[in-house]
């Protein structure tokens, strides 16, 4: 009735995940690393009971259809290789699936994410605690097969685990079905990704470019989500821009205000310097009044994600740091996903 396909890239935790699952299920691994190496690997190590197929490193959304594809159960439950279904799962998922009507085309586990005790958590673990209130995130989501197969899959054209779960959730609506949330509990580990995680998931904006494309404007109300923060880094980063152009531009006016001093000097009349020096003055005050909108931006972000973390120094350095560095990231990314979704 139910087959359980994890994509992986070969992470360890997989091996945790599908002790958690328990030997009673189908379960198919979909190998997603683009040349499987000579030297036995997590996939490599996997016990005979599991099976396994290959997408050839075309990101999750080709290796959850490779592996949808490959099962020849009526149910098919995705899961992440890296969270640990609760004790007793394989059993909860089957009662949250067996009565459902047939207008329910699929069932999304409740997402628990463990936070540490004793202080706050850091940016890096509030985002991946977003994940418990998220809808029908793939972390842990059944779908029906035949309801898989008339809305075509997984989008292949979202490159990484980001939005290819919305995007099918909202196509499978649409076709007049219902998404439910079920009993059985998965927990979602958090992880520490590095000091440059935040500025990494900025590739992101160009994925919600491809979202807007195919469902219009209204698309993270449709998914529960809430507003992006898109126009105050574009309005971070045409600050800094426009310091960065207005400086440059008093720079070069100081040097042509330069080479035309010593004309002129006669009593009562001007220098023939004065116009190019009162220019030069306002172009530097414009390029202060600019770079005070733009710390003024920056400052706001950093502290709206200093204040509820736990504000030690480490942490408080890379949330400056990375405050300074995602808008301008953020904004080239949602350029490239807008060029992409247009072609």
């Amino acid at each position: 009735m139910i087959t359980v396909v994890i994509p992986t890239i070969g992470r360890a935790t997989l091996l945790d995940t599908l002790a958690a699952v328990g030997p009673g299920m189908p379960v198919i691994v979909v190998d997603d690393r683009a040349a499987p190496g000579g030297a036995a690997g997590v996939v490599e190590s996997l016990p005979g009971r599991v099976r396994v197929v290959r997408s050839s490193g075309r990101g999750p959304a080709a290796a959850r259809n490779a592996g949808w594809r490959a099962a020849e159960t009526p149910w098919v439950v995705f899961l992440d290789d890296d969270v640990i279904p609760g004790p007793g799962w394989a059993e909860a998922v089957w009662k949250d699936l067996v009565d459902l009507p047939e207008d329910v085309a699929g069932s999304q586990g409740r997402i628990v994410v463990p936070l540490p005790g004793g202080r706050r958590p850091s940016d890096g673990e509030r985002h991946t605690a977003g994940l418990s209130g998220a809808l029908w995130v793939t972390a842990d989501m059944a779908y029906r097969r035949p309801v898989l197969e008339s809305a075509g899959g997984f989008d292949e054209r979202f490159p990484r685990a980001y939005r290819e779960d919305a995007d099918l959730a909202l196509r499978v609506t649409r076709a007049g079905h219902r998404l439910v949330l079920g009993q059985r509990v998965t927990t979602h580990p958090v992880r520490d990704d590095g000091f440059w995680a935040s500025v990494r998931f900025q590739r992101g904006n160009a994925d919600d470019a491809l979202m807007r494309r195919l469902h219009g404007p209204g698309w993270r109300a449709a998914i529960g989500g809430g507003p992006g923060r898109l126009r105050l880094h574009a309005a971070t980063t045409a600050a800094a821009l426009a310091a960065a152009a207005l400086g440059a531009a008093a720079l070069r006016g100081r040097g042509t205000a330069d080479r035309g001093a010593g004309r002129g000097g006669f009593p009562g009349v001007p220098a023939i310097g004065a116009g190019p020096a009162q220019d030069r003055s306002d172009r530097w005050r414009a390029a202060g009044a600019a770079a005070l909108v733009w710390g003024a931006l920056a400052a706001e972000f950093a502290w709206r994600r200093i204040a509820p973390g736990p504000r030690t120094p480490a942490e408080v350095v890379r949330m400056a740091v990375t405050s300074v560095v995602i808008p301008p990231v953020a904004c080239v990314h949602r350029l490239r996903g807008e060029w992409r979704a247009r072609r």
